[in-house]
Parts: C-alpha cells; structure tokens; sequence
C-alpha cells in the first residue's frame, strides 16, 4: 500500500479517542490471536517426546501501527516448535514490517470470510481504516459488494486463450460463512509458460465431486483454456481425478504430500507420529525415484504390520506421489504440494465447526476473488520458471534433470 490513508488526530489525549484507541487495540489482540490458535489447531497432532511440539512462546517486541484512531501499541504473540520443521506464526492481518493498516478491499473480504457480519465490520474498518472508512455504512458495503461482484463476472468470462498453463494446483476450500454443509470452494490455480502464477478459477461445489469439478474445468475450456497442463496436482480425495482423466488425460497428476501426510498420520496414534513423519520425509525428499522407492519399502517394513491402515494409504497412490521426478529438480519444492492454495487461504479455512453466519453462495464467491486477487500481486516467478520452456517442449527430465544431461553426467 502506497497511500497513507490514516487520519491525524487534533487531541490525542482526547478521553474518547483513548477510549475508542483502546478498542482498536482489543480488536487487534482479538483477531490476531484467532490466527494464533488456528496456527496451533492445524499442528496439534505434532508430538515429542509425548508432548505437543508447536506451542506459545510469549511476543515479539511491541510495535506501533498507524490507524484511522491514531498510533496503536501491538504485540504479536510467537511459537516454539520443538519438532525442528521451523514452524514460525505469522499474522496474515498484522503481517511484518506493516505500520499502516490494510486498504478496505482487503480487509472487508478477510473479514467476511471469517464470519463477521456486515453490522459486525463497521466498528473494525472505522477503527482500522481512518479516512477510508469515511461515509461507509451497511449500505455503502453492500453497494461495494454489489460492485465487486460485478467485476468478479467480468474476471470469470476473461479470455484465456492467449495463455499457456504448464502445471495447474486444484483444492477445495471450506470458509467460515454458513453455506451447505458440504459445499466449499473449489479453487484452481496455474502457473504460465513464463512462471507467472493465477487464479484461473473458482467455483462453489462438492469437493468430492467429479461433476462439480468438471463443470469448473468446462468453465475454464469456454473461456479459452484448450490445452490440457503437463501436471496437475492436488489432493488425493478430490473429484478434481476423475475430472482431469475426462478433460485433461493427457495431463500427469501429482498427490499433495501435505495431504497424504496428514492423512497417513491420522491413522496412527499421536506417540507414532514424529517417527512416521521422518520416514515420510524421507521418501518425498529422496534424490532419485529409486532412492524414493527404497523409502517406501523401508516405510513398509516398519509400520506394516502394526499399522496397517495408515501404510495403505500411503502405498495406494505411490506412482502419483512420485510424479515429481520427472519434472525439473527446481520446481520440485512447488510441485509436490498445493501449498500455493493453502497460503493463499490460510487465514480463512475453516478447521473446526462453521461459524452460524448468514453467509450466501454469491457473495462469498466475490469475497475469495477479492481475497485471491489480493494474494496473487504478492506471488513470485516459480523457481527454475526457464526451465517451463523445456517442460512445455516435452523435453525429458530424469530424477529432476533433462535426459541429455543425465547422459553426459553417466559418461563423464
């Protein structure tokens, strides 16, 4: 944000602007917290030594942030992971390094998607916003909505005809706002020939559901997009699967390892854990295939016999696990995950139970374009993105490395 949008304060010492900075303050601790125990929820099954490895660790040093009240005194609470995976919280509202607070068009969609009503936002933009919450209302928000909405129309009909989308990320996202019970958002994400990463869909739906994502996918095909990406990666109990094999078979298909991950891991007991999680690891982050599938065996032989479930699972979708090798060594750390979907909504994904709030399918399709665009003026070029040409060309990669590569090192 380049604007300063906060308001000078003529009598800072004022009783009721103290009173009303205080509240600001509250709200601040409020929301911020709330990140934090979402933060420690999402780890909770992660043990050492029978105890839970990400927990508090008292605040960063306070600091001063710049509000439509004046100057408010923040703390940002820290966490300890004892695990060693380098866990660290940080709050998607009160990011590092931000004096001033957020712009309206990204605070109204972060604060809808986590379940406030519109009554409920006033007093947060007003406290938040200075000068920008000027003139707003009930009804100026639900004008602004109204406005998005329309340009969210206009963002789902935008030709992409022009573009080529090397590998694409597919999840479904379940938000605060009361919608059926299982519907969510299903959110497509792809990165172009040049490393450029966009949203390029999202749709409400049944996550499971083969329909659902077809119909998104179709969406997609109207609007241009007729060549089917090299890769596709997501989570293993998506309809996305069935969709891609009707729509796209020609693409490869990747399973999320934070996913399986989970998964696996739900299935053992928590004292378990910490030791299947290394040999996890030590499958995804092998070298080589070969490397790879000693690790699954090693993996068998451990906990087949005690833990039979959690082992099937792992082993069921062992070629699309392993889909990552043949693509270049550079893209591997974003390829193996749809981390881009899971940062972008971390803030918002529901964990728990959903809130009662008298969310609606349209609005909250807005509110997560909104949220998205935010996110993807942030994104990077994807790591190696030169390297897209190759894969686009079909050229061979063999445990990350083109094949005439690999051949000139064998002979060497």
């Amino acid at each position: 944000m380049t604007d300063n949008t906060v308001v000078s304060l003529n009598t800072p010492q004022d009783p009721l602007t103290e009173l009303i900075r205080q509240g600001a303050r509250d709200l601040i601790a409020q929301a911020v917290e709330a990140e934090l125990q979402q933060l420690l929820a999402q780890h909770q099954s992660v043990m050492v030594d029978g105890k839970q490895a990400i927990v508090r660790n008292g605040f960063l040093p306070e600091r001063t942030l710049q509000t439509g009240v004046g100057d408010v005194e923040v703390q940002i609470p820290k966490v300890r992971d004892r695990s060693g995976n380098g866990v660290k919280f940080n709050s998607s509202l009160i990011p590092p390094y931000l004096k001033r607070t957020k712009s309206v068009e990204t605070l109204l969609p972060l604060l809808y998607l986590k379940g406030i009503s519109t009554g409920d936002m006033l007093p947060a933009l007003e406290s938040l916003l200075g000068k920008d919450a000027k003139g707003l209302s009930a009804n100026s928000i639900c004008r602004l909505k109204e406005r998005w909405y329309a340009e969210y129309e206009q963002w789902r009909k935008r030709d992409l005809g022009k573009r080529r989308y090397v590998y694409v990320w597919a999840d479904g996202v379940y938000c605060h706002v009361r919608m059926d019970d299982k519907l969510c958002l299903l959110v497509i994400i792809g990165v172009d020939d040049t490393g450029r990463k966009e949203v390029l869909g999202v749709l409400d739906g049944h996550r499971e559901s083969e329909a659902s994502w077809t119909e998104l996918i179709e969406q997609l095909r109207a609007q241009g997009l007729q060549l089917a990406p090299k890769l596709a990666i997501g989570d293993g109990a998506l309809g996305f699967w069935k969709a891609v094999a009707k729509c796209w078979p020609q693409a490869d298909q990747q399973r999320c390892w934070v996913h399986k991950t989970a998964n696996v891991l739900n299935k053992v007991p928590k004292s378990v854990q910490p030791r299947m999680k290394e040999a996890l690891q030590d499958i995804w982050m092998a070298e080589t295939r070969d490397d790879a599938y000693q690790a699954f065996s090693t993996f068998q032989k451990r906990f087949e016999a005690k833990y039979p479930k959690a082992t099937d699972c792992l082993v069921k979708d062992k070629a699309e696990m392993l889909a990552f090798y043949d693509y270049p060594a550079e893209h591997w750390v974003h390829i193996r995950t749809t981390n881009p979907i899971e940062s972008m909504f971390a803030t918002v994904r529901l964990r728990t139970n959903k809130t009662k709030n008298c969310g609606n399918r349209k609005t909250t399709l807005m509110m997560a374009y909104k949220l998205m665009l935010s996110a993807e003026t942030k994104w990077r070029r994807l790591r190696g993105f030169k390297l897209l040409a190759d894969v686009v060309k079909d050229v061979r990669f063999i445990d990350g490395v083109k094949e005439m590569e690999t051949h000139q090192q064998a002979t060497a």
